[in-house]
């Protein structure tokens, strides 16, 4: 196996662009990704090398954001995805836009609702989302043209019954 320093080098970013997808917190996606790598070289000796590096980094990984996610303090707010709008009501439309496209992508089936946010807010390519998820690179280019095309078909269907 490659030294922790090769993997890290070949793996940093795609575990930190996972991350980032999850928790939307730079200082916290670069902080979980070094526990991720903290936690690799402690654990190194459990990977029987059934599937690939990244996979089971991002395994690592997401254990990890679960574990902060649980560790949280219900009144500490979730990180946000950026400075607010001008406006306070541009502010609240753009959230409930926001929100209403969270709420569409949740309602994906789970391999779909994956990709989607791997691609769309982690910013990986579709090889790095096949890597992670053990699947193809195409396998990940179709999963996320049907989903962006289900989301597109519930806009539709919602603006014909309005």
């Amino acid at each position: 196996m490659d030294s922790m320093e090769q993997i890290y080098q070949a793996h940093a970013r795609t575990v930190y662009k996972f991350l980032l997808s999850q928790c939307h917190d730079a200082d916290l996606a670069e902080e979980l990704t070094q526990e991720t790598f903290y936690q690799a070289v402690r654990s190194i000796d459990r990977f029987q090398g059934n599937c690939k590096v990244s996979v089971w980094l991002c395994q690592i990984a997401k254990h990890l954001w679960y574990q902060h996610l649980r560790k949280r303090r219900p009144e500490e707010p979730l990180p946000e995805d950026g400075p607010p709008g001008p406006s306070a009501e541009e502010d609240i439309l753009a959230r409930q836009g926001h929100l209403d496209l969270l709420r569409k992508i949740h309602g994906l089936p789970p391999n779909t609702r994956e990709v989607v946010y791997l691609r769309a807010f982690g910013g990986l390519s579709f090889r790095e989302i096949g890597d992670v998820l053990g699947r193809t690179e195409t396998w990940a280019r179709v999963t996320f043209y049907r989903g962006k095309e289900a989301l597109r078909k519930g806009d539709e269907s919602h603006e014909e019954h309005s």
